[in-house]
Parts: C-alpha cells; sequence; structure tokens
C-alpha cells in the first residue's frame, strides 16, 4: 500500500498545495486591488490595533476589530459546524467547506470596483480562517495552508537536522514545505499578473482552483459512500 492511500483525501499533499495556492491568491488580489492589505491572517491587524490604541485612534482601532472579528468568528464557526454538520448527504465538512469558499469567491468577484474593499476584505479574512482552521495536517504534518509563516521556520528548523543526521524524514519535511511555500508564492504571482489583465475579476482565478479541489473531494466523499453501502449486511 502506497503511504498516501493511508490518509483520507482531504490530508493529501495535493489538497493542501491547491488550497495554499488559492490562499497566495487571495493575498495579492486584496494587497493590489482591494486596500493594500493581506487578508491571510490577523498578526498585522493586531499590531496595527494596538498601535491605534497606543496613539488614541479610536476609529482605527474600531475598524481594525472588524477583520479580527471575522477572523475570529470563522475560526469558531469552522469549529462548531465541523463537529456539529460532519456529513451532508455524501459530503464530508472538508468538501461543503470547500464549496461554500467558492461562493464566497464568485460573489467578490461581482462587486463593483466602487464597492468598499471592506467587503471583500472581512469576507476573504472569515474564510481563510475557517480554512486554516479546518484543513491542520497534510499527511500526518502540522501545516497551514493561508500563510508560509510556519512553513518557512519548518524548512530552515528540519534543514539544520538532516545536515546533522540525513534521515529520509528530516529530507522529506523540508521539501513537503519547500513545496507548500513554492504554491503559495505561485499563486500571488499568477494572481498580480491576472489582476493586471482581468482587474477585480481575477478573483475568479482562484475559484478555478477551488473548484477543482472540491470536485475531487466530492468525488472520494462519493466512493467512501458506496464502499460503506457496499458493505453493510442486508436486512440492516
Amino acid at each position: 500500500m502506497k503511504k498516501e492511500e493511508t490518509y483520507l483525501e482531504c490530508e493529501k499533499l495535493w489538497v493542501y498545495e491547491m488550497l495554499i495556492l488559492a490562499a497566495g491568491w487571495f493575498g495579492a488580489y486584496t494587497f493590489l486591488l482591494r486596500g493594500g492589505v493581506f487578508c491571510n491572517a490577523q498578526t498585522a491587524n493586531v499590531v496595527l490595533f494596538a498601535m491605534a490604541l497606543g496613539q488614541g485612534e479610536w476609529a482605527s482601532a474600531g475598524y481594525l476589530l472588524l477583520p479580527i472579528s471575522a477572523y475570529f468568528l470563522g475560526a469558531f464557526l469552522s469549529e462548531y459546524l465541523a463537529k456539529s454538520v460532519k456529513r451532508f448527504h455524501f459530503l464530508r465538512w472538508d468538501t461543503l467547506l470547500v464549496g461554500f469558499e467558492i461562493i464566497i469567491v464568485l460573489l467578490l468577484g461581482l462587486l463593483p470596483k466602487e464597492a468598499p474593499d471592506q467587503i471583500c476584505q472581512v469576507a476573504l479574512n472569515f474564510i481563510c480562517s475557517m480554512q486554516f482552521n479546518t484543513f491542520r495536517q497534510v499527511e500526518g504534518v502540522p501545516a497551514a495552508t493561508t500563510f508560509v509563516t510556519n512553513h518557512i521556520r519548518q524548512i530552515g528548523h528540519f534543514s539544520a537536522k538532516y545536515l546533522r543526521h540525513r534521515t529520509p524524514e528530516n529530507r522529506d519535511r523540508v521539501l513537503l514545505h519547500s513545496r507548500l511555500l513554492f504554491c503559495f508564492a505561485a499563486g500571488a504571482v499568477i494572481s498580480t499578473i491576472c489582476g493586471r489583465i482581468f482587474a477585480y475579476r481575477s478573483i475568479w482565478g482562484s475559484a478555478v482552483i477551488l473548484l477543482i479541489i472540491f470536485t475531487r473531494l466530492a468525488h472520494a466523499d462519493r466512493s467512501y459512500e458506496k464502499s460503506l453501502i457496499g458493505k453493510v449486511p442486508h436486512g440492516h
């Protein structure tokens, strides 16, 4: 049995590569076209919030609570719904979340240029938080799908361990985190190019990526359900 066959489809490396590709797309999109901010994480917003408080800029501090609260709500809902919903018909929660992301991205692409940038920023904050909280382990390895700070740290960490011990495990960890870092950067590059050509509609490119993920995960969910039906004894 191949190693990857021991994992759920939603835990396989290709899913994480595609998700982080879309996340890189989101980050470049909001920075270039929707307010010059990054939507994928909240460290910068918390720093800006604290600075606004320190400078007595109450309106700015209040505004920054919006993306921070959206990120909090995304984490809360994804955790709650994952335990409550689990499945809708044959679709797993992970698959449903990707489908929800597609809908949000399609709607954001319909927003006119004049629409407040905050709508896009907060919406992407929300779905990035849900994605980050839902997809946590790639083939048994803790990993993020919305930002790369920890991936860079892990590359350095396991590179040092590999130089000392030369074990396949350390080498594989370096390669895994490097691949995810590359995919994030690739998503940002493609998003930048598409943004120059298609402007505000360019976010729909990330929907294509998410649609590929959704289709394959849904197929895996359907195959799993059929396998369970075949195992149910007659009369039950």
